[in-house]
């Protein structure tokens, strides 16, 4: 059973689209003696579907010896604000629902992912932030959405 998990979480990863967050900065939040202190960390990242959308994420990360060593298991705590940057330009018909950004955020198959749904009634894309194990899974989650408006400079 723990093999075809393994082959799952790795299936999903290659399917899961390659997007880039960028790194925006951090803020630490607890001092650490040793180690790195305990920070809430902004990246941002552009809708890799939907030009003239960006959304910023911003997570908690673990300080301390752990957090330093990479092994440290980072909190569900996270928010996401997503807005129209530029014209909104969308190449292909969307589906209801898809992954727009995932991210490691522990070596324990936890990550952050983000989904865009659109609500066609109401002309707006909405952008959904979960945390999740792929062991246990995550009730944490995050919401912005973006209105498809015409773009004035």
């Amino acid at each position: 059973m723990k093999k075809i998990t393994a082959r799952c979480a790795l299936l999903l990863a290659f399917l899961t689209p390659a997007v880039q967050a960028e790194d925006i900065g951090c803020i630490t939040t607890t001092w650490k003696l040793i180690g790195s202190n305990h920070k809430v960390c902004v990246q941002a990242f552009d809708d890799p579907k939907v030009q003239g959308v960006s959304c910023h994420i911003s997570q908690a990360k673990t300080g301390g010896i752990a957090g330093t060593l990479g092994v440290a298991e980072d909190p569900s705590q996270f928010s996401i604000a997503c807005r129209q940057v530029g014209p909104i330009v969308i190449n292909s018909k969307l589906p209801q629902e898809e992954t727009a950004f995932t991210e490691d955020t522990s070596l324990l198959f936890k990550e952050t992912k983000v989904s865009r749904m659109f609500d066609a009634k109401r002309n707006t894309l909405v952008y959904v932030a979960i945390s999740r194990k792929l062991i246990e899974g995550a009730p944490a989650n995050s919401i912005s959405t973006v209105p498809i408006m015409p773009w004035n400079k």
